[in-house]
C-alpha cells in the first residue's frame, strides 16, 4: 500500500498549507513518520519527523518554529502544518516511514517506504 501525500499547492509567501499523509490499510504504529522535501536541482532533505507512539518530534533548523508535524490516530494520518512560508520552501514534499529513532530520523537511508510527493510552490 502506497503512502499518499496530499495538500500541496500554490501559496503566497507568508501563507500556510497543511500536508497530509496516509496509507489505507497500513499501520503506522511503532514507526517514525517523516517529511522530506526536494527542490529542483537539490538533494532531498529532511524537514520533520514524529514517532507514532509517544509523539517525539524532530525538525530541521530551517523550518523550526514555522512547521508543525502531528498525527491523528483515528485517521491513521500524519500532518505537516506549514506556516510563514517562504520562497525557499518551494519543493516537492514526500512523506516516508521508518524504524529509526533519535538522530537517525534525519537520514533518508533509514526510511523504507515513501509516498509519491506533493508539490508546494511559494510565490514571493
Amino acid at each position: 500500500v502506497q503512502l499518499q501525500a496530499s495538500g500541496g499547492g500554490l501559496v503566497q509567501a507568508g501563507g500556510s498549507l497543511r500536508l497530509s499523509c496516509t496509507a489505507p490499510g497500513r499501520s503506522f504504529s511503532g514507526y517514525t513518520m517523516g517529511w522530506f522535501r526536494q527542490a529542483p536541482g537539490k538533494e532531498r532533505e529532511f524537514v520533520a519527523a514524529i514517532r507514532w507512539n509517544g509523539g517525539n518530534q524532530w525538525y530541521a533548523d530551517s523550518v523550526k518554529g514555522r512547521f508543525t508535524i502531528s498525527r491523528d490516530y483515528a485517521k491513521n494520518t500524519v500532518y505537516l502544518q506549514m506556516d510563514s512560508l517562504k520562497s525557499d520552501d518551494t519543493a516537492v514534499y514526500f512523506c516516508a516511514q521508518s524504524r529509526a529513532i533519535a538522530s537517525s530520523v534525519r537520514e533518508t537511508s533509514t526510511y523504507f517506504h515513501w509516498g509519491q510527493g506533493t508539490l508546494v510552490t511559494v510565490s514571493s
